[in-house]
Formats: C-alpha cells, sequence, structure tokens
C-alpha cells in the first residue's frame, strides 16, 4: 500500500485504513472525480477534520493521498511527474474543504506553482456531504492577461465535464503558443528578473545587460519581469505574487529557467526552488557559465572551474535522507557522514588541487615575464568592458586574427602579439579578459593568474565603446575594478572605440571629456594617432 502523505497524527486505526484504500480507487477519465469518491472523501474529512487531498493522474489513478489540517493540505513534492516546458504535470488536484469557501489563494498558488491540471475543492455540507465543487485551471497566453479560468461551482453530480478533454485541450493551446520551442528543443528559453528599489530605469538597463549575457550564453530569452519594491523580501526576494505569475508566464512562454539579476543567496535559490519547478540562477551563475564556455587553455579552464566551486560550496545544500546522521565513533565521522557533507569536502579538496595547480601557473607567468624584461620589451596591456572591442583593436594594430564576435565575453583567455612601433620601438601587446558590472569576487580571485599580467604592464590601454548609452557606467566599473587590483596609478590611455557609430558633431566633445583619443578599432587609418601617443607614452616610461 502506498503511503500517506501529511498530518496523520493521531488518527484512528480505522480511519488510516480508509485513507490507504483511497489508493484503489479508479475515476473515468470523463470525470473530474466520481460521485462516490466525492461522497466518501467528504465524509471521511468531515469525521476526522481535517482537510483531505488527492493527486490524480489522467490515467484516473489516485497517485497521492494527502491529509491536512482544518485550513490547508500542503502538496508534497511530486519529482516523478516533472512537467516539460509548456506543459502540464499530469496530475489534478481534488481536497477539501471544511467550510463554505471557494479556491483560496494557497490553491491558486499550488495550481500556478506545480504547473497542476486543475484544482478543485470540494466543499462539506452538513453531516459531511458534499455540497458543491469549484473547479479551476490555468489559462493559455490571453489579451487580457488573466492567468486562470475559474469555472461556476458545480454540484456533485455535475462532475462529468469531460476532464480528460479539456486538459488535452489546455495542452494544445499551450503547445500552439510554444511552438518555437519545439523548433529548437536544445536550446534554452529563459524569463529574465530584475528587482529594484530605485527607479525603474535603473531595473532596466542592467536588465538589457543580463539580456545581453544570456544571448552569449546561447539562450533565448523569451520575457521579461521588472519589479519594484520598497524593500527586497529576504527570503524569497519577490513576493508569492510575483512568483505564482513567473511560475504562469513559464508555463505560458515554455521557459526553462527563470534568471534573476541579483546575486541569489543560498537561503534564497532554496526557497525559490522549492516553491518553482523550474531552474533557477542568477546573474553570477551566468557569467561563470558563459567563462567555462569559453575557456579554452587548460589556464582557463582551472580558473573557471574554481570560481564555479567557490561559489557553489556555500550552496551544496541538499541533503540525503536516505543516509544516517548517526556518528561513527568517538570524533569520527563513520558510515554516518551525509551526502552533503561528502559533497562539501570533495568541492575543498578539489578546490585546494586547483589553487595549488594555479599556483604553479602563476609561478610559470612569472618566469615569463622575467625573461621578457631581461630583454627589455615593454607591455602593453588592453582593458576595458566586455565587447567594447578591445580583440579588434590588437587584431589591427598587430595584424592578427584573435577571435572577434559581437557578444559578451566572446573572448576569455589572453591573447599577447608583438607590436613594432614606427620608431623601431617594440613592445608586448596583450588582450586581456574584458571587465563587467559587478563582476563576481570568486572569478577575479580565480583570473589572479591571468590578471597579474597587468600588474607588470608599462601602459594600460582602456578601449572604451563611446557608442553605448551607458559608457560612462562602464567606464566606472572598469576603474572601481582597476581599483580592486591597486592598478590605478599605471600609466593609461583611453581608447574611444567606435566613433564611426557616433554623431561626428559630438566626437570631439566626448573626446575632450574623457580626455581619450577617438578611434574605429576597425580602421587602420584611424589609429595613426594612438600609435603615435603609445609609443611616446612608452619611451617615457623607459627613459630614466
Amino acid at each position: 500500500m502506498k503511503r500517506l502523505f501529511g498530518n496523520t497524527a493521531g488518527l484512528k486505526t480505522n480511519q488510516i485504513r480508509r485513507l490507504e484504500n483511497l489508493y484503489r480507487r479508479r475515476i473515468q477519465p470523463k470525470f473530474l472525480i466520481s460521485y462516490e469518491l466525492t461522497r466518501d472523501l467528504s465524509q471521511l474529512s468531515h469525521e476526522i477534520r481535517r482537510q483531505i487531498g488527492l493527486l490524480v493522474n489522467r490515467q484516473g489513478k489516485v497517485a497521492f493521498v494527502i491529509v491536512g489540517d482544518n485550513r490547508k493540505i500542503i502538496i508534497p513534492r511530486i519529482r516523478e511527474y516533472r512537467a516539460a516546458p509548456g506543459r502540464l504535470t499530469g496530475l489534478r488536484c481534488i481536497h477539501t474543504h471544511l467550510t463554505n469557501e471557494p479556491l483560496t489563494t494557497d490553491d491558486l498558488t499550488d495550481l500556478a506553482l506545480l504547473r497542476l491540471d486543475m484544482m478543485a475543492a470540494v466543499v462539506n455540507g452538513e453531516e459531511g456531504l458534499p455540497k458543491k465543487v469549484y473547479v479551476g485551471h490555468i489559462l493559455p497566453k490571453t489579451s487580457d492577461g488573466d492567468p486562470y479560468q475559474i469555472l461556476p461551482p458545480l454540484l456533485p453530480s455535475q462532475l462529468d465535464i469531460d476532464c480528460l478533454a479539456v486538459i488535452q485541450a489546455l495542452e494544445a493551446e499551450l503547445a500552439r503558443a510554444t511552438k518555437e520551442y519545439t523548433a529548437d528543443s536544445g536550446k534554452e528559453r529563459a524569463l529574465l528578473v530584475g528587482i529594484s528599489s530605485n527607479s525603474k530605469q535603473n531595473v532596466i538597463e542592467p536588465l538589457s545587460e543580463l539580456k545581453s549575457l544570456a544571448k552569449s550564453s546561447g539562450i533565448d530569452v523569451v520575457s521579461t519581469v521588472l519589479q519594484q519594491r520598497n524593500r527586497n523580501k529576504v527570503r524569497f526576494l519577490i513576493g508569492p505574487g510575483k512568483l505564482q505569475e513567473l511560475a504562469i508566464l513559464a508555463l505560458q512562454e515554455a521557459a526553462t529557467v527563470i534568471i534573476f539579476d541579483q546575486e541569489l543567496n543560498p537561503s534564497q535559490i532554496r526557497s525559490i526552488t522549492d516553491k518553482i519547478e523550474l531552474k533557477v540562477i542568477d546573474r553570477t551563475q551566468l557569467i561563470l557559465d558563459i567563462f567555462a564556455q569559453r575557456a579554452q587553455t587548460r589556464e582557463g579552464k582551472l580558473q573557471v572551474e574554481l570560481a564555479q566551486l567557490k561559489y557553489l560550496l556555500p550552496r551544496l545544500i541538499l541533503k540525503n535522507t536516505a543516509m544516517s546522521r548517526l556518528t561513527g565513533g568517538i570524533g569520527g565521522r563513520g558510515p554516518g557522514e551525509t551526502k552533503l557533507e561528502i559533497n562539501r569536502r570533495r568541492a575543498r579538496d578539489r578546490i585546494a588541487r586547483l589553487e595549488k595547480e594555479l599556483l604553479a601557473v602563476r609561478k610559470h607567468r612569472k618566469q615569463q615575464r622575467a625573461k621578457r624584461q631581461k630583454k627589455g620589451l615593454s607591455v602593453i596591456s588592453i582593458i576595458g568592458y566586455t565587447n567594447a572591442g578591445k580583440s579588434t583593436l590588437l587584431n589591427t594594430l598587430t595584424k592578427s586574427d584573435v577571435l572577434v564576435e559581437s557578444r559578451l565575453f566572446a573572448t576569455l583567455d589572453p591573447s599577447s602579439r608583438r607590436l613594432k612601433f614606427p620608431r623601431d620601438t617594440e613592445v608586448i601587446i596583450t588582450d586581456t579578459v574584458g571587465f563587467i558590472k559587478d563582476l563576481p569576487k570568486d572569478l577575479l580571485v580565480a583570473f589572479r593568474a591571468t590578471l597579474e599580467e597587468l600588474e607588470n604592464a608599462d601602459l594600460l590601454l582602456h578601449v572604451v565603446d563611446i557608442s553605448n548609452p551607458q559608457y560612462h557606467a562602464q567606464i566606472e566599473s572598469v576603474e572601481g575594478i582597476l581599483s580592486d587590483l591597486n592598478l590605478e596609478h599605471t600609466a593609461s590611455i583611453r581608447v574611444l572605440n567606435k566613433m564611426d557609430l557616433v554623431n561626428p558633431a559630438a566626437i570631439q566633445a566626448i573626446s575632450r571629456t574623457l580626455r581619450g583619443t577617438a578611434v574605429s578599432a576597425k580602421k587602420e587609418s584611424t589609429l595613426l594617432p594612438l600609435i603615435d601617443q603609445m609609443q611616446t607614452a612608452i619611451e617615457s616610461v623607459r627613459r630614466p
């Protein structure tokens, strides 16, 4: 016999047996629930003075029997019935109400978050007989934006609603609304969520960048959600109503992942994923994923893995309840070490090994720098916000073919080339990883071996995309990271890139305001003033 879920404490043996026997009942596909089962459920609920719920699958079999209290039931995890994108779970919930009330907010929240086929409440009448039945289901996306349809109250004799046909019609509508997903099922489809206590504009700008990050990771963005709050909810970050709205929107748009613009702490991730049957990640995790895709060299892969493990370590919160928590003796873990503890210990061990390997990488780079210094070669490092045109500038200056794409973090591993100035001065010019606003601190730590190249640079070329409306904020982000790396005093030149995309009348004013040199990195002819400025700066550094 299958187990009962919920609050069974204090029930009589006879009552428990009758509850367990509910698993044996079958419902014809056209019925929401049979009249006989409705009557028995209502009478038993009246007798024990607790709500009783059934989760019924599309074959008419009772999959879960749940016992609540006099106000609500708590639906257990139904992971074996996880819904595909744009689909329902295949379970409908029918439960009793001891008072004469329709579907509650909790009922509709469960309907949305768990993607149930239907939600029904059987209202108990006198002597435990069913009085009426309230039924609701999620709607496909409609013009009026109403997410639910609540049917008029049904009498216990009116439950022949052709239930299976209604559910199949709903899924057919959802499939039509999300037919693009089936055409490219290999791609993730994301809802982006931005939350701010400031103005709406302060939410839109970061969301625009988050959208670019998602695109760079190969994710399709199906919708964005903005919420302004006086203060963030510590537990869920967003309120239960907005979480419910996200769940319905994800179903209607066949979304497979929800991406938050803020970094979620372990408690928030767990609380949200406990409520919603969708993958949930934050901005930091998305950036780490992009870095993992882009890393090509062994060094780059080591650095990304280290950053990922440091991010995940405090978030290893899943517990395996099948393992004992008993210790195996005085001061020892023994056989009782939990899966959670094992995961954490393995992560810490791997972090220690990676840090050791990266220490060897740093020593190797130090030796390479020493060789360059012996040869008297100066080093110029190209820095800047991601997608500002750093690799394009390197290619044009040195006639190289470093990968160039119009997406964030197109290149991750640093590239170094020799550059000879017109006055026979030769230097090493290096393209570094792009910066971004709120670059995860674990990435800065992991990429220390790469960023140490900047410490030995004689000159920094700070590339700024002046065609981007947010270039002032991008400059602040880059200079903030340079300050964190104690590089703010290194000689630098601002390279104002993409001048060909800016109104020519405004270029002179921008150059004067930013005290930079305007160029188009794709056009060699525009780089002549910059090359002359670079050579002068290097010669002044070399001059004793």
